[in-house]
């Protein structure tokens, strides 16, 4: 009897922990049926609803993996002087909830459902350098599966600070990151993976992009590593975004107009130095030039020293010494036309070091000429320039001698004065030739370090 009564007791205890594991099984099961006929029954996932509190899992000691993608689909604005980047992307994130499950052959065939955010628990994921209001919409939906997976796609306008090196305006190329995190959960209790290969992403993006304006999404990067704060350490996933500016806007506007008024100062220099419309005209040039700068002022960046203002500053400066040059000619020429001042030696050390031999053998004054274009002429005993100015004899002192050799002296004497002339105005070509060679230099440099920075 007795063991009767043990052998019953013990079937009895079978029986009731082969329902408890059976109920333990399905606790987590939603009853889907009738959705396929009636729609879904609220009340089927106000279990799920309850728990919204709370993280989404059963052994609070397994963190929750949450998985990471984005799809670029905008660059609206690169602010150089705030240093922001303001980009438009649609977030991803997906994560397993326990509690949401059923069995679509119990529900017609329904493995998916969109279920309202306000309803279901949701990673706290925040951008770190997110610098503005989050301005998500309201009311917007999460897709859940049959097995419990959450999809969440979130559209964000984002505006995030980023350290901006304009220095090769405009033809830079900017790296700008995106650091994904939680605020709330350490790695305890969320850790964070890659919902999407990092070269799908920079793919889509690339191929979803949608404004075509000023920047070229050229790659997408990442790397996970773990943010310290105090004491404790959070997942963290930085994605590193490569763009590069489009140029062409400045290259139209600000460099083109620039080399075409260099090129006709350049020009200039084929005018003759005595010319009287030479100064006028490179005063005009310098005047037009700042007026081009002060209307392309807003096209440049607001801090920093890119290249192109470098460019500017040097074009402006040839341009003032190349009148400041002007003015100076026009003054020597006028002044060896009254009295030609006596020349260095070393200058005219110099002056015969850069001539050509042909041009070093000074030939006779020609006929008809005025003292500016005179070729001077090599005299037997011709002495040092800088020892004839202020020995040549009058015509009255001439008179007075009464020398037959006083007239032949005279002659010596304005010879040596229309050589010293015509040093001077050698003098005057030399150093338009150095200014004119200095600019050439100049719009070679410019135009190929242009290409070179275009093309790379």
């Amino acid at each position: 009897m007795e063991r009767g009564w043990l052998h019953g007791e013990g079937f009895l205890f079978c029986l009731i922990l082969h329902l408890l594991l059976q109920g333990s099984a399905d606790i987590f099961t939603i009853n889907c049926s009738g959705f396929d006929q009636h729609g879904v029954d609220p009340a089927a996932f106000q279990a799920v609803f309850d728990r919204k509190a709370f993280r989404p899992v059963i052994n609070y000691s397994i963190p929750t993996q949450v998985n990471i993608s984005f799809t670029l689909s905008a660059i609206l604005e690169v602010d150089a002087q705030l240093q922001l980047m303001t980009s438009f992307l649609w977030l991803n994130l997906i994560w397993y909830n326990p509690f949401i499950r059923w069995n679509p052959k119990e529900c017609g065939g329904i493995s998916k459902l969109s279920i309202a955010t306000e309803n279901l628990w949701l990673p706290d994921i925040f951008i770190n350098e997110f610098m503005d209001v989050d301005q998500t919409p309201t009311g917007l939906m999460a897709y859940v599966t049959s097995e419990g997976h959450t999809r969440y796609d979130k559209p964000m306008k984002v505006t995030s600070i980023c350290n901006l090196d304009i220095f090769y305006f405009p033809f830079d190329e900017q790296n700008c990151t995106l650091s994904f995190t939680s605020f709330l959960y350490t790695v305890e209790t969320m850790v964070l993976g890659l919902e999407k290969d990092v070269q799908e992403i920079s793919n889509i993006s690339q191929n979803l992009i949608q404004n075509k304006g000023e920047w070229i999404l050229l790659d997408i990067r990442q790397t996970m590593m773990k943010m310290a704060v105090d004491d404790s350490y959070y997942d963290q996933i930085t994605f590193y975004v490569a763009i590069r500016r489009r140029p062409f806007l400045y290259v139209i506007n600000l460099l083109v107009p620039s080399g075409f008024l260099i090129a006709i100062d350049a020009l200039s220099f084929f005018l003759p130095p005595e010319s009287e419309n030479r100064a006028p005209f490179k005063m005009t040039l310098l005047l037009g030039y700042n007026v081009f700068l002060l209307m392309m002022n807003d096209l440049l960046p607001d801090t920093g020293t890119p290249l192109i203002s470098v460019y500017f500053a040097l074009c402006l400066s040839l341009m003032v010494f190349s009148l400041l040059e002007t003015v100076f000619i026009t003054y020597l020429l006028h002044l060896v036309t009254i009295q030609p001042p006596p020349m260095p030696r070393w200058l005219y050390s110099l002056l015969l070091h850069c001539t050509s031999p042909r041009e070093r053998y000074l030939t006779a004054p020609q006929k008809g000429n005025k003292g500016l274009r005179l070729t001077p002429i090599q005299l037997p005993g011709l002495k040092e320039p800088m020892e004839l100015v202020g020995k040549v004899p009058g015509p009255q002192e001439a008179e007075l001698n009464g020398c037959p050799e006083s007239t032949r002296g005279q002659q010596e004497d304005e010879a040596q004065k229309q050589h010293l002339v015509s040093l001077w105005v050698q003098f005057s070509y030399m150093m338009d030739t150095l200014l004119f060679r200095l600019y050439l230099l100049f719009m070679a440099t410019s135009i190929t370090t242009i290409i070179v920075l275009w093309s790379t």
